[in-house]
């Protein structure tokens, strides 16, 4: 049990709460299809892996190192809205127990979601696996276009949050979490790598939150 008193739990998705990669490859390669002028192999899953967590543009940058960048910004774009309603219709791979432990959690603390991603993403996550109900507010790149720690302190503003803590599987999640002036828990399982002086807490699976919380 950790020793604090917060007042809500605020989670990263990517690689805390599903695994998305395998859908969004499929996605990207239906637009990739249709531009015959950007030069690249079909994106696979280990291409993704070194981008979870960045922010979109930043995403493009690696994808697309040899398009300037209003181009692979705006394919960006492009990319992003398609996969959007790719998502809301197929879903992804959520982690053991998740809405078990959204349930359980919920009946003690407001819950939230805070992500790198493009506006529209958490919705396609909530719509696929009916988890709205769980959730008080989210927030992301997409609507800020701020670093993560910022899209943190909006939304703990806007909730009148004292003492959050943040869920999240990166050493950028523990950077943002930091940077709020927040409690970090990382969920190892995900796609990072955190070292032990950056979080108050370790999980090797979703469901331990309950435990510790």
């Amino acid at each position: 049990m950790l020793n604090k008193s917060y007042d809500g739990i605020i989670f990263d998705l990517d690689g805390t709460m599903w695994d998305t990669r395998k859908p969004i490859c499929e996605a990207w390669n239906i637009i990739l299809s249709r531009h015959e002028e950007i030069h690249r192999a079909p994106i696979v899953e280990a291409d993704l892996n070194d981008c979870m967590g960045l922010p979109m543009y930043d995403i493009a940058a690696k994808l697309f190192p040899q398009e300037q960048e209003p181009v692979r910004n705006a394919l960006m774009d492009e990319l992003c809205t398609f996969e959007n309603g790719y998502l809301a219709e197929r879903g992804g791979i959520l982690y053991p127990q998740l809405a078990e432990t959204l349930y359980t959690l919920s009946k003690k603390y407001p819950l939230y979601i805070v992500s790198n991603c493009q506006d529209g993403y958490i919705e396609s996550f909530l719509t696929a696996h009916l988890m709205s109900d769980f959730f008080k507010d989210t927030e992301c790149w997409g609507r800020t276009f701020l670093p993560k720690s910022e899209s943190n302190k909006i939304l703990i503003e806007r909730n009148n949050l004292k003492n959050p803590v943040y869920v999240g599987d990166t050493a950028g999640d523990a950077k943002s979490a930091k940077d709020a002036g927040i409690d970090f828990i990382y969920a190892e399982y995900g796609f990072g790598d955190v070292s032990k002086d950056c979080y108050v807490a370790k999980i090797e699976s979703f469901a331990e939150l309950a435990e510790i919380l």
